[in-house]
């Protein structure tokens, strides 16, 4: 399966990844995953996942997670989330990385598909409070590239971090 994910993402779609995932050393983190702004982002991040050969999890919506795609989205690293207002969403998920042994969790901070101004900082929060650091990873479209950062490690600055 890793080289045919080699096969399309490098030769049938043409990217390339700029930087790596320290499997060994980063057992726990935050990957913010930005610009989310297409349904594209999904199965190159699948591909990513697979040429990096590191699990990585995701937060979606409940909703997904029925049938028929509730098996899928489970067996590709889907997590559940209940959207529904009035709950800490922060700490529950940051639960998840005390219960894990190991978890890389992708989230997308604009926290829509649709061009914001502003980031949602929950990625941040859950983060800070799971003592997890944040790696972040763009998809540039126009040069057709994933680039990869050093992990980042929040401190109690909030504004400087962000």
């Amino acid at each position: 399966m890793r080289r045919f994910a080699a096969f399309l993402y490098h030769k049938v779609l043409r990217w390339k990844i700029i930087g790596s995932f320290n499997e060994d050393s980063i057992k726990k983190c935050v990957i913010i995953v930005v610009p989310h702004t297409s349904w594209h982002d999904f199965y190159i991040g699948l591909l990513i996942r697979q040429l990096a050969n590191i699990r990585i999890s995701f937060l979606a919506k409940k909703e997904l997670f029925k049938w028929p795609l509730g098996w899928y989205m489970r067996k590709v690293g889907g997590i559940s989330l209940d959207r529904t207002s009035g709950q800490n969403k922060v700490e529950a998920i940051a639960e998840l990385f005390e219960k894990r042994d190991e978890l890389r969790l992708a989230l997308a901070p604009e926290g829509t598909r649709k061009k914001v101004e502003e980031w949602k900082t929950g990625f941040y929060h859950i983060a800070k409070a799971a003592g997890v650091p944040i790696i972040m990873v763009t998809f540039d479209f126009g040069k057709k590239q994933n680039l990869i950062s050093s992990p980042f490690y929040p401190t109690d600055n909030f504004e400087n971090d962000l």
